[in-house]
């Protein structure tokens, strides 16, 4: 059920605001607001000035704030290590990035929106990337207990601008230069919504029906996408003494990471798609090549009965990028197990042992270890979803039991609306790969039970996995890489609110995905995924030169 916001204000900021006049038209489109705004400048000489829409919600001592693939309730837990920016109820602490206030330019958020909730409805105010003012914000304050929703045209960064790194930049605060007489129309939605915090879910669909397909913008067909693919993971990934596929390499052949996690960024899901690859198309040096890497990481087991983390030419087997030397990341163990086991064969028993210590590691209340120690096995942490990553692992091996009591416990994470933790670079942030994780698992659950309960769940899950998706192009300057080669961001994901990047790690889970469209009979979870493989199939090099890479490259992330 909706309810009635309170009125939508538009003000002017940085100037005299009787130096404009301000027209407000709203039309009610059946569960949003249309908002179209004129602002004229009425002042006798030049002078600069932003325009800012503010919807006060009301009392709330929880906002549940939402700014899709960018800001999620707190989003940063106090005792997470990662330094980013966090919501706090009072006061600004910039060192800390901590604030009860917030604004951002608009091309960091995966659909411009901002989303709260009090406890009797919520409210989103959705724009545009840019409007005629230039890049469009989105932002949110909370002032006297109250709610408060803010688009900025121009953008507002502030009281910050985050760079990616722990040290804070100056605020960025630009405002346009009026001339006398000057008018700019704007025009922006205001949603109702109900008390249920997955009501975004509804938004962010009519954001996306709204906006309409188009054209492609794939450079290749699905099959010259896995030849080229292919050839790349062979040609400039994969080294054979010892086997391993490299995390990373330059495009100039220079700066070449000298390590291969078993999974996550590199490692054996890789290897086992290039099996299926060689496989299917009949490359012996491609099957010979994976099936070397598989042998690698299945013949190298830790004291505790797991994989390691990663293999470095420095260190030969370790831990990974967290310092303790004692911790692995369950979700880099349990991917890795994962594919292993569909690799199947001489690898399933090694694969076996890692579920072994996953099962004997539960706690009675189904959650499984985030982290395990690398001479026992036993869990070093509990905090976040990592564990979820277990569920999938753990029914390929029919370990049914222990999956559907980890698939219970974390479901409470998926209801909350806030999942967390699963890569091993940003701690306990939440992160588009949290809910990569959870719909694999949830998708694999009710495969195996047909049990409507995780079919809920999938798709939950879905939908927040969703809200880190692009559902529009960046305007990319023509003197840029990605704006001369006109790289289209619909479908791409947000990496997290930490790592503020486009990345197709979101691929993992295209199978699980598609599936979830068949299950639900919900075409919407297509579209999208859709959306993520034809992204995706832009910057996969066609030949040697290509946007200056080698045939088959492809870059790891993409800054929008």
């Amino acid at each position: 059920m909706s309810v009635e916001p309170p009125p939508l204000t538009v003000s002017i900021v940085g100037a005299d605001a009787e130096s404009f006049r301000i027209d407000v038209h709203r039309t009610d489109a059946g569960g949003r607001d249309d908002v179209a705004v004129t602002v004229t400048c009425t002042a006798p000489e030049d002078v600069s000035a932003g325009v800012r829409a503010e919807l006060r919600l009301g009392a709330t001592d929880d906002p549940g704030w939402l700014i899709p693939g960018l800001f999620y309730g707190e989003n940063r837990l106090a005792g997470c290590t990662r330094i980013y920016p966090r919501w706090v109820a009072d006061g600004t602490n910039v060192e800390r990035m901590e604030a009860s206030a917030w604004s951002f330019r608009a091309d960091r958020a995966a659909t411009p929106a901002v989303f709260a909730w009090t406890p009797v409805g919520g409210a989103a105010l959705v724009t545009g990337e840019v409007s005629p003012l230039g890049e469009s914000g989105v932002g949110f304050a909370y002032e006297g207990g109250d709610a408060v929703l803010r688009l900025e045209f121009p953008y507002r960064e502030e009281p910050l601008a985050y760079d990616g790194s722990e040290t804070p930049s100056p605020p960025d605060v630009p405002l346009h230069r009026w001339s006398p007489r000057e008018a700019a129309a704007l025009r922006f939605s205001l949603y109702r919504v109900g008390p249920d915090r997955h009501a975004y879910a509804d938004v962010l669909r009519d954001v996306h029906a709204r906006a309409g397909g188009g054209e492609s913008p794939a450079w290749v067909s699905p099959q010259e996408a896995a030849r080229l693919a292919a050839w790349g993971l062979y040609r400039w990934h994969y080294r054979p003494d010892p086997p391993r596929l490299l995390e990373t390499v330059g495009f100039d052949r220079a700066g070449d990471r000298e390590a291969m996690h078993v999974s996550w960024v590199s490692g054996v899901p890789y290897a086992y798609a290039l099996l299926r690859h060689g496989r299917r198309v009949g490359n012996r040096a491609y099957v010979e090549a994976a099936e070397a890497v598989l042998d690698h990481v299945a013949g190298n087991l830790t004291p505790g009965g797991t994989f390691w983390a990663q293999w470095t030419a420095e260190r030969g087997w370790t831990t990974g990028w967290h310092p303790d030397r004692k911790r692995l990341h369950a979700r880099t163990l349990a991917d890795a197990a994962l594919f292993m086991l569909r690799a199947g064969g001489r690898w399933r028993d090694a694969a076996l042992s890692n579920v072994r210590v996953a099962c004997g590691t539960q706690r009675e209340d189904g959650a499984l270890p985030a982290a395990h120690h690398v001479d026992t096995g036993g869990a070093v942490s509990w905090e976040g979803t990592a564990g979820l990553a277990w569920v999938p692992a753990l029914a390929e091996a029919g370990e049914l039991e222990a999956a559907r009591r980890a698939g219970a416990y974390y479901r409470r994470f998926v209801d909350a609306e806030l999942l967390y933790g699963s890569p091993e670079d940003v701690d306990l942030a939440p992160t588009s790969e949290d809910g990569y994780a959870a719909v694999m698992a949830y998708v694999a659950l009710y495969e195996h039970d047909g049990d409507e309960r995780w079919l809920d769940a999938a798709r939950r899950a879905a939908d927040w996995t969703l809200t880190f998706r692009y559902s529009y192009d960046v305007a990319f300057s023509p003197l840029t890489v990605l704006g001369h080669y006109g790289f289209r961001t619909r479908g791409a994901d947000q990496a997290s609110p930490a790592n503020q990047h486009l990345h197709a790690f979101g691929l993992i889970c295209l199978p699980e995905m598609v599936r979830l469209a068949r299950h639900t009979g919900d075409p919407y979870y297509l579209e999208r995924t859709r959306d993520n493989f034809a992204c995706f199939r832009q910057f996969i090099a066609r030949e040697d030169g290509d946007f200056n890479a080698y045939r088959g490259m492809a870059s790891e992330r993409f800054y929008q």
